[in-house]
């Protein structure tokens, strides 16, 4: 018979074999499909995981190090118009709210070591530059302003001995100490000369000073570098990448009562830990805020590049009473009576001043707190929430929004005469915004790479092996099945005599086997 050209004429006896193992091939590569279709999200998490740890040289650590942004911070300052009249009178606070004064920043890690446990110690640098073309203003305004050195010092004598307040109202008079001041927008942030500062620093005990000589609402941040910090680079844990370790080698603050609320680990708002999902809740540690601040899904955004991304804010609860959460009870250590209502008590990061956060124009707030003045809009959530935009997949900051309200808890002591009008009030001085608006070209590629590339490749690789695997699985078996129909034409084509077989077993007559 003759044998046909076409391949699968061809499979006959030995040839049978190889398209067998042709089927098992196609199979192989369905299933290498499916899996890979299954594993390749986890591949890739291993190789970002891989990329974005923090090791010198690293494609992270550039960014890191100097983060290609330019930060801006903009400062809103409460100008207080009736003094006289709400110390003498007994009117409300009037207060206008001037800005915004806004400064470029920029950062830059310096004293940088790497440490054997998988963490990196560093110092921050922080440059601020006046912008005046961003600005409402000029830093050369004069403002008039709670005496922030003096009602400090009063609000803390509150529960001293008579005499000693008595004391204290003779030395403010000595030295013409008034409830505010009037000073420069630049005098009020970075320093000015405080006569009761000034006399601290010569009366005082060497270990009970100020480390300071001025006072400032930002006296000493300018381009200095006093603290030390550590974080994890995520070489040994990546789901510790970018957390605090310690903070001038301590893991926690020393003013709260648990160890939770008074823990450092945090990361510094800029990067956190990579695959955030809508339940993560993320922390931010800043020394300022004399805590870690969490912060929680709120909604989708697209940032600038149309990267995808997941707002996150403190939650509602954030700084409400003990009442209402009694959780809140370790960051009232000395109380009650402890804070009000959306406020959180910093006085003892602030050296006992009696210094309180809230959010802008009491935002989240007890009401009354905004009542007890004027000038005060009502808070506007878009204007005046807190807010970073984070990438979820590489745990990277594409715009944020740090804004804070400055106050100052006054309390009426009616044995020092220059304050015993001064009812006990939550005073208002300022509040700022950090601002990050986008990210430079370069990051958002590589943030919309991050995002878009893993689905096109895991559909590219696992259909190109799927389809392979389908077309040599059909192939041969279409193969098989012609070969099958051939043999099966061939046997009856060439039908066996009827004696070539034994009648009793089936087997060959020897005889037809001899004649064949």
């Amino acid at each position: 018979m003759r044998v046909h050209r076409g391949i699968c004429a061809k499979l006959q006896g030995g040839f049978l074999r190889r398209w067998w193992a042709a089927v098992a091939i196609g199979v192989l590569l369905i299933i290498l499909a499916v899996v890979l279709a299954i594993l390749f999200p986890n591949l890739i998490d291993l190789v970002l995981d891989k990329e974005l740890v923090i090791r010198d040289g690293g494609r992270t650590y550039t960014w890191w190090k100097e983060p290609p942004v330019v930060p801006r911070m903009q400062l809103y300052i409460y100008n207080v118009t009736n003094a006289d009249e709400f110390l003498n009178n007994g009117e409300k606070p009037a207060l206008q709210e001037l800005g915004p004064y806004v400064y470029t920043q920029h950062w830059e890690k310096t004293d940088i070591k790497f440490n054997d446990n998988g963490t990196v110690t560093y110092k921050v640098k922080k440059t601020f530059v006046y912008a005046p073309e961003l600005s409402t203003g000029s830093e050369e305004d004069l403002v008039v302003v709670p005496n922030v050195p003096m009602l400090s010092a009063t609000s803390q004598s509150k529960h001293a001995a008579r005499f000693l307040r008595l004391a204290m109202a003779s030395i403010m008079d000595i030295l013409k100490i008034k409830p505010f001041v009037e000073v420069s927008v630049g005098q009020l942030l970075w320093g000015y000369e405080d006569p009761l500062l000034k006399l601290a620093k010569d009366v005082v005990p060497k270990e009970q000073k100020l480390p300071y000589d001025q006072f400032g609402l930002l006296y000493g941040k300018n381009s200095t570098m006093p603290d030390l910090y550590t974080i994890f680079t995520g070489a040994n844990d990546i789901t510790k990448f970018g957390m605090m370790d310690r903070w001038n080698g301590k893991d926690g603050l020393g003013h709260w009562t648990t160890q939770e609320c008074d823990s450092v680990m945090g990361t510094d708002g800029s990067i956190f830990p990579p695959h955030i999902t809508k339940e993560t809740v993320l922390k931010v540690f800043e020394k300022d805020l004399c805590r870690t601040l969490p912060l929680v899904y709120q909604h989708d955004v697209v940032s600038a590049g149309d990267v995808p991304g997941y707002r996150f804010s403190p939650p509602t609860n954030v700084f409400t009473t003990v009442e209402n959460l009694p959780s809140q009870q370790c960051f009232c250590p000395a109380g009650p009576p402890c804070a009000p209502e959306g406020t959180f008590n910093v006085s003892l990061c602030q050296y006992d001043s009696p210094v309180l956060l809230t959010f802008p124009h009491f935002y989240l707030a007890d009401p009354a707190l905004r009542e007890a003045v004027t000038g005060i809009s009502p808070p506007d959530p878009e204007k005046h929430q807190l807010y970073i935009d984070v990438q979820p997949i590489m745990g990277t900051a594409m715009r944020a929004r740090a804004r804070v309200q400055i106050n100052l808890a006054v309390s009426q002591v009616r044995d020092i005469k220059q304050v015993a009008s001064f009812p006990d009030i939550v005073f208002p001085i300022m509040w700022f915004e950090d601002c990050v608006d986008e990210l430079p070209p370069q990051m958002r590629s590589l943030l919309k790479l991050a995002v878009e590339l893993p689905p096109i490749a895991r559909a590219t690789v696992s259909g190109v092996l799927g389809a392979l695997g389908v077309i040599i699985l059909l192939g041969a078996l279409m193969c098989l099945a012609r070969a099958a129909k051939r043999q099966e034409k061939l046997h009856l084509s060439n039908p066996l005599p009827a004696n070539a077989t034994n009648t009793k077993n089936g087997q060959l007559n020897p005889a037809f086997q001899h004649s064949k």
